[in-house]
């Protein structure tokens, strides 16, 4: 009898417990000491069972099994993770698929209960014949250690046990075919324990003996974990002639201490433009019942706003909108082609007195004509709140009729929105105008009907929100509510063209400047409430995009505008309405705490 065996004999007899293991495969998270070390040699591990016993003897160290070895139908069945560890082989659990996968170095095995079926490199062998599942583990048939895992083993009837002797393979081993190595995956982590919600840093150690760069893949791998346990992370590394690593797991502890919760890790962890994922349930347990930030509050009226957006789709040609504008004003339209022919929109400027009158125009916001609703409404306030236009004059002579802007011509189902600010020395028309080609001859045509949306004159350029919060400090989360109507009204106007009052739903065509002095550490994000949402903001003169790309909807998330220290003097967003965006929305102030 061997010297291994001889102390394994003892053992059996009523050697003390001193490592615990658990081989569970179903359940998460996991713990496990046989980490897969990146090893260049390899040796032998030397392997006792008991039959129907939980202990087991590894290299002179005593563990416990989840599921004692047993003998069913004549064969003896063992536990295959505990040797996939012990060989430093990988058996991963999909738990999306109900897989088990057991890779070794000369097969590729899979075993799925739900669906009956085991594989072995591909090739289909009779369910149950191979492995069951017993408490969560996978239990393989002893034959398969020499026939799959190129081990050997040697049962003894006698006192019911099982010897398995392993030569493992190198890692890095050279192919003389390809004339290239087999990279190295491993990494550390940068402490050895991490809090609930801490962020977790991976340092990849990874390399490839031939100096080929890398391509990773993670498994398990999270930015940070939300409850106390030991998760196993793993990475496999492929080089660029195809070659791929031998698995390296470690396994990351996290210890009961709190750090961040699963809500607060993204709002502190992502920069600018992130999105943090939310959905109904969040919202209204959360963010719906924030109070609303203390402001003053005043109205821009410096200027006149024509609005045309009604018809918002024209099935027909002709006049969309038209008033008289003398001084400062501003221009908007959002309207679709709706007609099913390719049609020409402009805007004219008309002249009905005997002086000359000059307008110019200092600010612009244009979009090319797009199907795509909210893509032209963003790139237009884009375009606006960008303010990159050098100011352009025209002036049109006594009784006279110039095109102010011309567009190019619309497809059938596209759209186009667009704002000018402008300043004119006198009464001068502006006509918004659809037809089939482009001429002063649009103003002979008919004046199209108000159908809904919005459609009018009013006596407003912006709003000016003013929130100092060393006065008003805040210790949770606030929100501003914009485009309610209720907490942010909408502004009253009146619509010449069909004789009635109306009012600027969403406050369409204005800007908003939200000045904040002295703004504490936080996160401020936006939170569509109404539908999907896209357009820009102005922070602090730098442009964010809400979001980068796509649209944005409650059940996609937050997107974050700024964060700030604490110790700036002031925070200014700059904001216009977007077009075929919904409101309201919600700019949610979140206070953030220095973390060590």
């Amino acid at each position: 009898m061997s010297k291994s065996t001889k102390k394994m004999s003892s053992w059996v007899k009523g050697a003390a417990l001193t490592t615990v293991l658990s081989a569970v495969l179903l359940v998460n998270p996991i713990s496990s000491p046989l980490i897969h070390a990146a090893k260049v040699t390899s040796g032998t591990s030397y392997v006792l069972f008991q039959i129907d016993k939980k202990e087991v003897f590894l290299n002179g160290e005593i563990h416990t099994l989840n599921a004692a070895p047993f003998v069913q139908g004549g064969s003896t069945y063992v536990p295959a993770k505990f040797l996939g560890d012990a060989f430093g082989m990988d058996v991963t659990w999909d738990a999306a698929a109900k897989e088990i996968t057991l890779k070794t170095p000369s097969h590729l095995i899979i075993f799925n209960n739900g669906k009956e079926k085991l594989t072995v490199n591909g090739k289909a062998v009779p369910f149950g014949d191979g492995g069951k599942i017993v408490n969560g583990s996978l239990m393989i048939k002893l034959t398969w250690l020499s026939e799959y895992m190129n081990a050997k083993y040697t049962y003894n009837h006698d006192v019911r046990t099982v010897e398995v002797i392993y030569n493992g393979t190198p890692n890095g081993v050279y192919d003389p075919d390809k004339k290239n190595s087999t990279p190295i995956a491993k990494f550390a982590f940068a402490k050895d324990t991490y809090r609930k919600g801490e962020p977790i840093k991976y340092v990849n150690l990874s390399y490839d003996p031939d100096g080929d760069g890398l391509q990773l893949k993670w498994e398990g791998k999270q930015d940070a974990f939300f409850e106390a346990g030991t998760y196993p992370i793993t990475l496999t590394v492929t080089d660029k002639s195809g070659n791929i690593s031998k698995s390296f797991t470690r396994n990351v502890e996290i210890t009961d201490e709190h750090y961040l919760s699963e809500l607060e890790f993204p709002i502190y962890q992502l920069p600018v433009g992130g999105i943090v994922k939310t959905n109904w349930n969040i919202i209204n347990k959360h963010y719906s019942n924030f109070p609303d930030l203390s402001k003053t509050v005043t109205n821009d009226t410096s200027r006149s706003l024509l609005m045309s957006d009604s018809p918002e789709t024209f099935y027909q040609t002709g006049i969309l909108y038209q008033d008289i504008i003398n001084g400062k004003g501003r221009l908007y339209a959002d309207h679709f082609n709706g007609t099913g022919e390719t049609v020409g929109f402009a805007i004219l400027a008309t002249n009905t007195t005997d002086e000359p009158i000059t307008v110019r125009t200092t600010r612009q916001g244009e979009v090319f004509p797009s199907i795509y609703a909210n893509l032209i409404g963003s790139e237009a306030m884009v375009d606006f709140l960008l303010d990159e236009m050098k100011p352009e004059t025209m002036v049109v002579p006594p009784f006279q009729t110039f095109i102010y802007k011309q567009f190019p011509k619309f497809d059938p189902k596209q759209g186009v929105n667009l704002m000018y600010d402008l300043e004119t020395d006198g009464d001068l028309t502006f006509t918004f105008a659809a037809a089939k080609e482009v001429s002063e001859d649009m103003l002979k045509m008919p004046k199209l009907p108000f159908e809904g949306h919005i459609r009018g004159t009013f006596q407003i350029a912006g709003f000016d929100w003013d929130i100092d919060m060393a006065a008003n400090p805040i210790s949770k989360p606030h929100k501003l509510v914009l485009g309610d109507g209720k907490v942010d009204l909408h502004y009253p106007g009146y619509d010449p063209q069909s004789g009635v009052d109306t009012v600027l739903k969403s406050n369409y065509g204005t800007i908003y400047k939200i000045n904040i002095k002295n703004p504490e550490k936080m996160a401020v994000m936006l939170l569509p409430r109404a539908g999907v949402f896209k357009g820009p903001f102005k922070v602090n003169g730098e442009i964010v995009k809400v979001p980068s790309t796509g649209t944005l909807t409650a059940f996609n998330g937050m997107s974050i505008l700024a964060k700030t220290t604490g110790e700036e003097d002031m925070l200014t967003l700059e904001y216009s309405p977007p077009a075929n965006s919904s409101f309201p929305i919600h700019i949610i102030f979140y206070p953030l705490e220095d973390l060590e």
